[in-house]
């Protein structure tokens, strides 16, 4: 399968056409996100959803975050995932350090990002994401968690009945 994207920072990135990712990425310090601000983030993931990137699901948890997504064809090729994640830690990071009438740096620079294989179960890893805010105590109940979302639902979080 050819890649048309490499680049290393402290891991080792690569980018393979047509796939489909599992991002994650953290707050710098591993600062706490106000409720307002991880809206900010979510509202900021679904508004490139469509145009730079396909959103599979999403999780705004208090100091990270964890993305599904496939990126777009720009004419040339595939959106490439440091573009994508530049956006969308920029757009958010201003919009909260505006919000909180500071300035700094908001996201660590690196992220986690993991090609799905074929035979992946990309169910599997939306149940990871839709359980992540359960397993951290924050809610009982992932439908309970304001910002998670779903492309099968289109809303929040709409979990099978699995356990988490």
């Amino acid at each position: 399968m050819e890649h048309k994207h490499a680049y290393r920072r402290k891991l080792p990135h690569y980018q393979w056409i047509g796939k489909t990712y599992f991002i994650t990425f953290a707050t710098d310090d591993r600062r706490v996100l106000t409720p307002h601000s991880r809206q900010l983030v979510l509202d900021t993931c679904l508004k490139g959803s469509g145009k730079r990137y396909q959103l599979r699901a999403v999780v705004v948890m208090p100091d990270h975050v964890h993305l599904i997504l496939t990126p777009l064809d720009d004419g040339t090729g595939p959106i490439s995932l440091p573009e994508i994640l530049q956006e969308i830690k920029s757009v958010s990071a201003h919009r909260i350090n505006k919000y909180l009438g500071r300035k700094g740096r908001l996201w660590q620079e690196e992220s986690f990002d993991r090609a799905m294989r074929e035979t992946e179960n990309t169910r599997g890893r939306i149940e990871y994401i839709l359980g992540n805010p359960v397993r951290a105590g924050l809610v009982r109940n992932p439908y309970d968690y304001t910002w998670l979302w779903t492309e099968s639902t289109g809303e929040g979080a709409r979990a099978s009945k699995s356990s988490y």
